[in-house]
C-alpha cells in the first residue's frame, strides 16, 4: 500500500514538472498528491525526508561521492520529499551556483554554504536547511514549503512570490530579506514577524523587509 502511494506521489510530481506553472497553480495541482500523502500511516517510510521534524535521523555523509556537492534535478523527485536517495549537500560550498527550476524536494542542506546561490522556480519541499549560509540567495517563484531554515543566515535572501507555507525560520537571520508577494501561512507569518532580525531592506530589490513580509511596523 505504501509503495503504491509513493508511486502515486512520484507520478503527481512528474506531471507538475512537465508544464511550467506558477507557485499558486502548483498548490492547486498538489492537492491530490497531498491527499495521497495524508493516507500514509504513522510508520515512516525509509525514503521520506522531512525538513520540519526533529526526529528525522540524518544518514552519515558519503564523502566518497565526488558528485555530492553538485546540483542535480532528480527525475525521481516526489511532492513530499520522497525519493530513493536524498540529495545531500552537508558541508558543501555551493556559493554562487544555480539550481534554477530543479527538483530538490527533501534535500539535506544543513551546515553548508549557499551564499548568492540561485533557487529560482526550484522545488524545495521539506528540505532540511538548518544552520546554513544562504546570504543573498534567490528563491523567487520557488516552492519552498515545509522547509526548516532554523538557525540559518538568510541576510539579503529573496523569497519574492515563493510558496513558504509550513516553513520555519526559528533563530534565522532575516535582515534585508525580501518576502514580496510570498505565499506565507498565518502561523508562519506570526513567527516571522516575531523574528528580531526582520529589519532593513533588500540591497538588490530595495524592498523593506518587514513590510514585504506583511508585518506591522
Amino acid at each position: 500500500m505504501r509503495a503504491s502511494l509513493c508511486c502515486l506521489l512520484a507520478a503527481s510530481t512528474r506531471a507538475l514538472r512537465q508544464t511550467p506553472v506558477t507557485p499558486a497553480k502548483l498548490l492547486r495541482k498538489a492537492g491530490a498528491a497531498g491527499l495521497a500523502a495524508a493516507a500514509i500511516t504513522a510508520a515512516p517510510l525509509a525514503c521520506l525526508a522531512d525538513g520540519q521534524t526533529d526526529k528525522f535521523k540524518l544518514p552519515p555523509i558519503n564523502f566518497k561521492d565526488t558528485t555530492r556537492c553538485v546540483f542535480k534535478s532528480s527525475a525521481m523527485g516526489q511532492a513530499n520529499g520522497a525519493r530513493d536517495t536524498l540529495a545531500d549537500f552537508r558541508q558543501c560550498s555551493m556559493g554562487g551556483k544555480s539550481a534554477d527550476g530543479y527538483d530538490l524536494a527533501g534535500a539535506i542542506m544543513s551546515e553548508a554554504d549557499f551564499t548568492s546561490a540561485s533557487f529560482r522556480e526550484t522545488v524545495m519541499s521539506k528540505a532540511y536547511a538548518r544552520d546554513s549560509k544562504f546570504t543573498n540567495a534567490d528563491f523567487s517563484n520557488g516552492v519552498v514549503d515545509r522547509v526548516s531554515f532554523d538557525g540559518s543566515d538568510l541576510r539579503g535572501a529573496i523569497f519574492a512570490n515563493a510558496v513558504l507555507t509550513g516553513t520555519s525560520f526559528t533563530n534565522a537571520n532575516l535582515e534585508g530579506a525580501d518576502f514580496s508577494e510570498a505565499f506565507i501561512g498565518d502561523f508562519e507569518l506570526r513567527n516571522i514577524c516575531k523574528n528580531p532580525t526582520l529589519s532593513g531592506e533588500n540591497a538588490k530589490t530595495g524592498a523593506p523587509t518587514r513590510a514585504s513580509a506583511g508585518c506591522r511596523q
